[in-house]
């Protein structure tokens, strides 16, 4: 079983088991979300994209980040440094991002299932009623409800979308 299949299945069980809303759309092959959202017929304002950021906070501990904000929107580094009045900020390097995250780049999903993830979302995606993401895969996506991804997440709440 590959890892991406694991992330896939760990996704599909935790939403089942907390009785989570939720549709899954197939498609083609893609992980940019103003691509895959055309396809998927939804606004990326609705669209979570999601971004492991490292922080570096003083000169020995790193942080990662995994920073989701709306479709249409950039993820403000410096906003996320200054939540962990951190010294230095970049994205994650794309094998550190993947590890984290159990999935390829373009299917990184709004949930982390390490606690060497920390998860943040912007307020601005929480406003739709649901939200798409490619559900850790290319080729599949799911429109999930948004008080019920709040409900099981958990995420922080912050202010860190570019305006």
């Amino acid at each position: 079983m590959t890892e991406e299949k694991d992330t896939y299945t760990k996704l599909i069980e935790l939403l089942d088991e907390h009785k989570a809303t939720y549709r899954l759309i197939d498609h083609e092959a893609e992980g940019r979300t103003d691509t895959v959202s055309e396809m998927r017929g939804n606004k990326p304002s609705e669209a979570a994209k999601c971004i492991i950021v490292m922080v570096k906070v003083g000169k020995k501990i790193t942080k990662y980040v995994l920073g989701v904000v709306p479709g249409d929107k950039r993820i403000n580094l410096n906003a996320v440094k200054t939540l962990f009045d951190g010294t230095y900020v970049s994205f994650a390097s794309q094998d550190i991002a993947e590890k984290l995250a159990g999935s390829v780049a373009g299917t990184v999903l709004p949930f982390s299932f390490t606690p060497d993830l920390e998860l943040i979302v912007d307020p601005q995606l929480l406003g739709n009623e649901e939200f798409y993401f490619n559900a850790a895969r290319l080729d599949r996506s799911m429109v999930l409800k948004t008080k019920d991804y709040v409900a099981i997440a958990q995420p922080r709440k912050e202010q860190i979308a570019e305006i």
